[in-house]
């Protein structure tokens, strides 16, 4: 069993952790929200500088935490793509100064394979082949999960991400951010039949709709209008109804393509990664769909649904036990497809004893 330290700052969450095998030892997430909020959103400059601030306290927590020392770890990774490039610097060299010091392979791992790896946090038993269905805020994709670094993208977003298109919505809602979770709760106080929105859907050109690939700018601007023709005709603007309704289109576009998607490709398990993994809509919807196809689903808990170091871990403990290891050339990606995650690795030496030894 591999135990690996794993550091994660691609957005605005500082994170590191220690895992083993798939067992979390540690796990720290130093969050930048309340930095970002009077901004509307994340500032790239603003994200790195607290990462620099925060990074040598998370991992020196997450170190203690565990209760392990510098020996007792077998390989060191943090997050090398996508991400904010400033962002995933800060993680980057911490990574490669600590494996290079301690002597230790070092990983770079790929940040949507590491939502993936959430949910085998949650089940020591979940093997591929299986689908999942990312979601966050920069993410909207069904990814076909053959093995270890081996992904196929058959659905994704043409425009807004889910959780983009519920920060927008937030904003034009005037509720604040992130709006993920103040829609969420807000949909629990709502009618989410109060008003028909749009599911979007992409034309083909043979004339149809594409089964997997999804679309949320349309939904975005047909609550706009919604807005603008409440405001003329209502004496209160109904904002629990107008949440619930515009969540419960995003849970039903989502759960529609993920099952067609896991039918049409005999995968009998669906797994959800992501922050958008979160919301209690999304899992209403999917888990009653699911259960009515006889297909099996698998949501992370909530702490591991948003960006956090133990599923990069995870990643980076399964990458290792396969003798997979990063040069210390590696460098940082603002965007990589899932499907070139094994160019982020090369041919790993070995000693005598079979064990990983450091690339330089």
């Amino acid at each position: 069993m591999a135990t690996v330290l794993a550091i994660e700052t691609s957005c605005d969450e500082t994170a590191a952790a220690v895992v083993r095998d798939r067992t979390i030892l540690s796990s720290v997430v130093a969050s930048q929200i309340a930095v970002h909020q009077p901004y509307g959103g994340v500032v790239p400059e603003v994200a790195s500088r607290q990462h620099l601030e925060t990074v040598n306290g998370a991992i020196a927590q997450a170190m203690t935490t565990a209760h392990l020392t510098w020996a007792d770890i077998d390989g060191i990774a943090a997050t090398c793509a996508p991400g904010l490039v400033g962002a995933l610097l800060v993680g980057l060299t911490a990574a490669k100064t600590l494996a290079m010091l301690h002597q230790k392979p070092f990983l770079g791992i790929h940040h949507l394979e590491g939502h993936i790896y959430a949910s085998y946090l949650c089940d020591a038993e979940l093997q591929p082949p299986f689908l999942c269905l990312l979601v966050s805020g920069g993410h909207t994709s069904l990814i076909y999960v053959k093995d270890c670094g081996h992904y196929e993208t058959l659905g994704q977003t043409r425009d807004d991400a889910a959780g983009e298109a519920f920060d927008k919505v937030a904003r034009l809602l005037e509720l604040g951010y992130p709006g993920g979770p103040i829609i969420d709760q807000l949909a629990q106080q709502g009618n989410p039949r109060a008003f028909p929105l749009p599911e979007g859907q992409i034309s083909l050109p043979g004339g149809g709709f594409h089964p997997y690939d999804s679309s949320f700018s349309g939904l975005k601007t047909a609550v706009l209008r919604l807005m603008q023709s409440l405001k003329q005709s209502a004496d209160e603007m109904p904002v629990a109804d107008v949440a619930a309704s515009f969540q419960a289109s995003v849970a039903r576009s989502l759960t529609k393509r993920a099952i067609a998607c896991a039918r049409d490709y005999g995968l009998t398990t669906l797994v959800v990664g992501g922050g958008v993994a979160a919301n209690s809509g999304l899992r209403q919807h999917l888990t009653q769909a699911s259960a009515e196809q006889g297909l099996r689903v698998l949501f992370p808990p909530l702490t591991l649904c948003t960006d956090n170091a133990a599923m990069i871990a995870a990643a980076a403990a399964e990458h290792l036990q396969r003798g997979h290891c990063s040069p210390l050339t590696l460098g940082a990606q603002s965007r990589m497809p899932l499907s070139q995650v094994m160019q982020l690795y090369q041919a790993n030496a070995a000693d005598p004893a079979g064990t990983a030894v450091l690339h330089a």
